[in-house]
């Protein structure tokens, strides 16, 4: 990895400004992809290779902007741009998000290589530009993926767009070409004021809306676990009530871009797991069993699954979309 000051151009139009090169094969939008939830979160915003995010920092807020593009010696580069009071901390936690410190060689070993499936294989050779991202915040994280818990994505991500929207804040100004509708998601503190009636409002049940509360008043200890080992943070989040084995591995899968954590309990992963790797169904423990020999890069084995495209049979019924308004 290596950082250099940015042109003079674009150092000019942002108030802080950087350019990183990866030092090898990279993507910008496949690297970043498990923090972009569609057009869900405004909080980001993809405008051709360009992405755009906007966040609170321990120095305040910042929005971000990433252009990838090609070095003059024909190697990757992201130019990055910051504005607002946390520009300089945004910038400088950048290369963490966009995989910096993600490490492949372990898995990329010719040994440990060759004892992996060939649909593996061949999805690593297709995705050497391919990094784990790292953002380091935990309740930017956290509180998505609690509204995810045993619902429908499409239900999860309608309530998070919604309550941000009602009380997210403005991004720090860029200038003219600034994203419309980009926001801050709501710091712990905002989160803790919203009201009982939008949770319900937002279609959040109970039992979630609590276990954000209880999670968010203890949001300082809870951003510390960045500085954490990834399964010492999920073990310690999993402390909090209502924080299972689920949600902690999702969380430091985005939060410390953890190369192993598995999402047991997912409604359909060991279903998918199994069936790509043997061609039949599977449970969490049978999961865990087919995933063990890779122990330490089970999340890159599953990411590099997903990037297949392989598609399971569907059989059974699907999860039903729930609406707690009406209770």
């Amino acid at each position: 990895m290596t950082i250099a000051a940015a042109p003079p151009r674009l150092a000019a139009a942002a108030d802080v400004s950087m350019r990183w090169y990866p030092e090898g094969p990279y993507s910008l939008s496949r690297t970043l992809a498990p923090l972009l939830p569609g057009n869900t979160d405004t909080s980001f915003s993809v405008q051709g290779d360009v992405i755009w995010t906007a966040f609170t920092t321990p120095a305040g807020p910042a929005t971000m902007r990433l252009v990838p593009a090609g070095g003059e010696a024909g190697g990757p580069l992201v130019d990055i741009q910051a504005w607002g009071p946390g520009a300089a901390a945004a910038v400088q936690e950048a290369p963490r998000l966009l995989g910096a410190h993600d490490d492949w060689r372990g898995f990329d070993e010719p040994a440990f290589h060759a004892t992996l499936p060939r649909m593996v294989r061949e999805a690593r050779r297709r995705s050497l530009a391919v990094r784990l991202p790292s953002s380091g915040r935990m309740v930017d994280q956290l509180v998505p993926i609690i509204l995810e818990q045993k619902v429908t994505v499409i239900e999860a991500r309608r309530a998070y767009r919604y309550l941000v929207h009602r009380y997210g804040t403005p991004a720090p100004r860029a200038g003219m070409s600034t994203p419309a509708g980009l926001v801050l998601v709501p710091t712990a503190a905002q989160w803790l004021q919203v009201p009982s009636w939008e949770w319900h409002k937002a279609g959040v049940g109970p039992q979630r809306s609590a276990t954000v509360m209880r999670a968010l008043r203890s949001a300082v200890a809870l951003e510390r676990l960045a500085t954490l080992p990834a399964a010492q943070a999920a073990e310690k989040m999993q402390v909090i009530p209502g924080i299972g084995a689920w949600t902690a591995a999702e969380v430091v899968q985005r939060t410390h871009g953890c190369p192993d954590s598995i999402s047991v309990g997912d409604y359909h992963l060991a279903a998918y797991v199994g069936a790509a790797l043997t061609g039949r169904r599977t449970d969490d423990a049978g999961m865990l069993r087919l995933l063990e020999p890779w122990r330490g890069h089970r999340q890159r084995v599953v990411r590099m699954i997903q990037g297949t495209g392989f598609r399971k049979p569907t059989f059974g019924p699907r999860m039903t979309i729930q609406d707690h308004r009406r209770h």
